[in-house]
């Protein structure tokens, strides 16, 4: 077995640098019901790891499909952090206004939507939970399968306060820019409500690691369009990509090397973009 250690990235994170996408999983809290997906425990200890290696001083925690409404491990490694970390929760259309100005309390900061498979919420639940949280500091967070972004364009369009799209749309299948899917994403993402993640880009690409060459295009439109309300996120830790499948967190940090042009942008999406929209 090779102990080569692994490689620190190429972009030097800037500070208050911040992955707003990344889980942890725990064999000691229950999972949901729907849950079809049971990695191996990934502890806040093991990303810590990952956080030192890619300079990263920051982190939004959010709720893996595997707990349902149970955020209780996400909120525990929140608190174990402090105010470097915040959340993104799953609850239901039902839940109290105590309860949510609770969780705000306990660092939460937006609601996912997660509209594939093992997700809790239905897709009319969302102009709902919308509405409720518009002008209060909360975000609601969607992750679809981008191919049925056409579809669902209007819905989202339509959506008051903020909206946060997940993992450059997350398609099924790379696609080029000029694609009717594409496209969506970038005319939602034109909105002055509407962040999009840099993230994910192994779950679209054919070409894979390590430059994820087929997902740039897609990634530097929406630099050049919407620089100011992009996030970056690692995804870790690719549950659905373990051991030899899984992407070096190096290589997706350096992807923002290749879909941008400028530091500024780079300091947009790492530092200042989330510490607007996640009140750091």
């Amino acid at each position: 077995m090779s102990t080569t250690p692994k490689r620190a990235p190429r972009l030097k994170a800037p500070a208050g640098a911040c992955d707003t996408h990344m889980h942890v999983y725990d064999s000691a809290y229950p999972t949901s019901s729907k849950a079809w997906l049971f990695p191996p425990d990934f502890l806040l200890a093991d990303y810590r790891k990952v956080q030192e290696r890619l300079g990263l001083e920051r982190m939004v925690l959010v709720q893996p499909v595997s707990y349902g409404f149970d955020n209780r491990c996400i909120l525990d490694a929140a608190a174990a952090i402090g105010d470097a970390a915040r959340t993104v929760v799953t609850v239901p259309t039902t839940i109290s206004d105590a309860e949510l100005d609770s969780l705000w309390k306990r660092g939460a900061r937006g609601v996912r939507f997660h509209q594939m498979r093992g997700g809790m919420m239905e897709w009319r639940e969302l102009p709902v939970m919308a509405q409720r949280l518009a002008g209060s500091g909360w975000h609601v967070q969607v992750q679809l399968d981008g191919m049925e972004l056409p579809q669902y364009e209007a819905l989202i369009a339509r959506l008051p306060g903020t909206v946060v799209l997940d993992h450059i749309g997350r398609y099924s299948q790379p696609v080029p820019p000029d694609h009717e899917a594409f496209r969506s994403l970038l005319r939602l993402a034109a909105q002055d409500n509407v962040y999009v993640k840099i993230s994910g880009a192994y779950h679209i690409s054919r070409r894979g690691g390590p430059d994820y060459a087929d997902v740039v295009p897609l990634a530097a439109a929406l630099v050049r369009q919407s620089a100011e309300r992009l996030l970056w996120a690692s995804d870790w830790p690719h549950p659905t990509h373990l051991n030899e499948h899984a992407p070096d967190d190096a290589d997706l940090l350096d992807f923002l090397l290749a879909c941008t042009d400028s530091d500024a942008d780079r300091k947009a999406i790492l530092a200042d973009n989330p510490a607007r929209l996640y009140g750091f």
